[in-house]
């Protein structure tokens, strides 16, 4: 059975999954350009990875110079795996859609536009489609932006991995200009706004991948 928790005007999703015993999760998120939303999600407690790739299209066209094409069906996308314990699936919706992107900006993100840049999420199971579904309907409903959400959900068919300098882009660039002016303030606002969920180092993905 769903948890339900009181509604609230851009609070958690009333729609939550359950409480899991399971040791890790999987989520996968698609706001814009990969660098920002994965470096948000680095700095998340109860996140023990995200790897910045490719959700929407094939394998055979999961490369960064065919996805730009905007042909591909695929979204820059970030996996991100977590603690269900520390932190719910509801819970990164909210982080996802409060700080880490624009969902009401279709087929762009800042300057950055093409269907690769979409706003979308990709549910790995009904539950979790259940939740983002819920959650898209309840933010509308709430008014929490002045325009309608557009964020798609498609359920997942695979995820690739994106090639390893796109990795880490945000610990490692922080003062390349395209960070700074446009991902620095997310994980700014995701420290004020999710004090609780912050985490000052963050998990770096390209440790985990080499690791295996």
């Amino acid at each position: 059975m769903l948890l339900r928790s009181p509604p609230d005007r851009g609070a958690a999703p009333v729609i939550d999954e359950p409480t899991s015993s399971a040791v890790s999760e999987t989520a996968v998120l698609s706001g814009g350009c990969f660098w920002g939303v994965q470096g948000v999600f680095e700095h998340v407690k109860g996140v023990s990875r995200a790897v910045s790739g490719y959700a929407g299209g094939s394998a055979e066209t999961a490369q960064y110079e065919t996805v730009s094409t905007g042909q591909t069906g695929h979204a820059e996308s970030v996996q991100i795996t977590y603690d269900p314990k520390q932190i719910s699936y509801g819970q990164l919706l909210q982080i996802f859609f409060s700080v880490a992107h624009d969902p009401t900006e279709l087929n762009r993100q800042g300057p950055d536009s093409g269907s690769q840049y979409r706003s979308a999420i990709f549910p790995e199971n009904a539950m979790q489609q259940q939740v983002a579904d819920s959650y898209i309907a309840q933010l509308d409903k709430a008014g929490v932006f002045q325009r309608p959400v557009v964020t798609r959900t498609d359920l997942l068919k695979g995820f690739y991995p994106a090639e390893e300098y796109h990795q880490d882009f945000l610990a490692q660039n922080p003062t390349y200009p395209y960070i700074a002016i446009n991902d620095l303030p997310k994980v700014r606002n995701l420290k004020r706004l999710f004090p609780q969920r912050y985490r000052e180092q963050p998990v770096l993905a390209l440790a985990n991948l080499k690791a295996g």
